[in-house]
């Protein structure tokens, strides 16, 4: 068994202005630091309106496309802008977890990594925001239980900022457990602990600006693992942000690298235990191009460990 990497060329055509902090270089660096990497290497494909309705309504996907600009930038909200190439690099995005899930539960990989952007832990039902147009770690998920017929699915987001678009569109949903530890206070303010799901599917683990990786590994010990074997998932799949590291611009918590490998190896362990090993991870945040270059090759390192 093997890592596969899902990408798409289509996601460097997603162009922001001058100075915005989700830009080309990201996924540049990102692809450049796993290029030596021996990775089962796939195309991302382009996701389907069929696909996107499981997650959201047709009103939402017509949006986006109506909002396109022929040219030049278009402004959605205060940070989500569209250029002429956004569309379709977020339905390679979107393709690209729906490809992965696809991989992993056929036996094709142990698990994959999808170096996508725009991410997509922000994007609401019908709202479009935080960089991110399109839910992927929810879509994956509900690909998993609705077209693989799988019982119990988990998300886990390490992104520094909360995942309240995985929440709000997997808040009804009892097969799918949402796990996502984020630094409070910081925008976008939700992901409080009791947001807890219709279902008590949904569990908030807040962290405290600066309190570094060893406040990280405690909680997860307490509180996410255990959650975690007990709900016995099919499925992990990880919104992997690698804006919690200390070098990253737009928050403080101050992960080292060794934290994220820690805590890939962690859930890979649990996934070995309940699920055959079988994990979907897809990238979200990290804006200091380095810190999420070097983050990002040692997560996937993480992961090829645990699928040799």
């Amino acid at each position: 068994m093997t890592t596969a990497l899902i990408t798409h060329a289509e996601c460097l055509e997603h162009v922001t202005p001058d100075g915005h902090p989700e830009r080309v270089a990201r996924l540049e660096h990102v692809l450049h630091a796993l290029a030596p990497l021996d990775l089962m290497r796939l195309t991302a494909p382009e996701a389907t309106d069929d696909d996107l309705r499981r997650v959201h309504p047709q009103a939402h996907i017509d949006a986006i496309r109506a909002a396109l600009p022929a040219k030049g930038l278009h402004q959605i909200d205060g940070d989500t802008w569209l250029s002429p190439g956004s569309l379709s690099a977020a339905l390679r995005g979107a393709g690209a977890v729906l490809r992965a899930v696809d991989a992993v539960l056929a036996g094709e990989a142990q698990n994959a990594f999808c170096a996508i952007r725009p991410p997509g832990h922000h994007a609401e039902r019908q709202t479009p925001m935080g960089f991110c147009l399109f839910g992927n770690a929810a879509l994956a998920a509900k690909h998993a239980l609705d077209a693989h017929g799988l019982a119990r699915v988990a998300v886990v987001d390490f992104d520094v900022h909360h995942g309240n678009g995985t929440q709000d569109l997997l808040w009804d949903e009892a097969r799918a457990l949402v796990v996502t530890s984020q630094q409070m206070p910081l925008w976008p303010g939700s992901g409080d602990p009791s947001e807890r799901g219709a279902h008590d599917n949904i569990l908030n683990v807040p962290l405290p600006p600066g309190s570094g990786g060893a406040k990280m590994r405690a909680a997860y010990e307490a509180q996410v693992f255990p959650r975690l074997r007990a709900f016995r998932p099919e499925l992990i799949i990880l919104s992997a942000g690698f804006d919690a590291h200390q070098d990253d611009p737009l928050a403080n918590l101050n992960w080292a690298t060794g934290d994220f490998a820690w805590l890939t190896r962690e859930l890979c362990a649990i996934a070995a235990e309940v699920c055959e090993g079988r994990v979907v991870s897809t990238l979200e945040g990290g804006y200091d191009l380095g810190a999420l270059a070097e983050a990002t090759k040692a997560h996937v390192e993480a992961l090829m460990e645990a699928g040799a």
